[in-house]
């Protein structure tokens, strides 16, 4: 699994049916995390990108005068903005155009990105989504920039 973790001011999420634009999720101060289910993802790598979500300090405290991030998500008290977006899992290593074949099939991503939105409830976070398999637009003030990589294959 794979996630782009980003710190924003704010972040939503719209969905257009070709007409009308739609928004679906929206937050504040907190974190918009791009996932990828890949296809040999279970629970492990969903308890791996949770955790590491719950715990990156990737905030500052505001009373450190050295604005050093010490703090996590779950200290900040933002919220977090989950958008499945399964092109993380491209490969880019052969020509000039991406394989998905490392992404899951949407029968298995679905559960697993589902689950990962479960249990940051599950742990009080205050949570939002995009629409799994929807074409999105995202908007984002990035917060820094912060933008962090995790990837559950490269956790050893």
């Amino acid at each position: 699994m794979r996630a782009v973790v980003q710190r924003v001011s704010s972040a939503l999420v719209t969905v257009s049916d070709g007409r009308v634009s739609s928004e679906v999720g929206r937050i504040g101060a907190g974190l918009l995390v791009f996932v990828a289910v890949e296809r040999d993802d279970g629970p492990g790598d969903v308890a791996y990108v949770v955790g590491k979500l719950q715990g990156l300090r990737i905030f500052e405290n505001p009373d450190d005068p050295d604005r050093r991030m010490t703090w996590s998500i779950m200290e900040q008290g933002g919220a977090v903005l989950v958008v499945s977006q399964f092109t993380l899992a491209g490969d880019c290593r052969k020509g000039r155009r991406p394989s998905f074949d490392g992404a899951a099939a949407p029968a298995l991503a679905k559960p697993l990105y589902e689950d990962v939105v479960r249990q940051l409830r599950a742990a009080g976070l205050t949570v939002a989504t995009g629409e799994f398999q929807a074409t999105m637009q995202v908007a984002l003030v990035n917060d820094g920039p912060v933008t962090i990589l995790l990837d559950s294959h490269r956790q050893f």
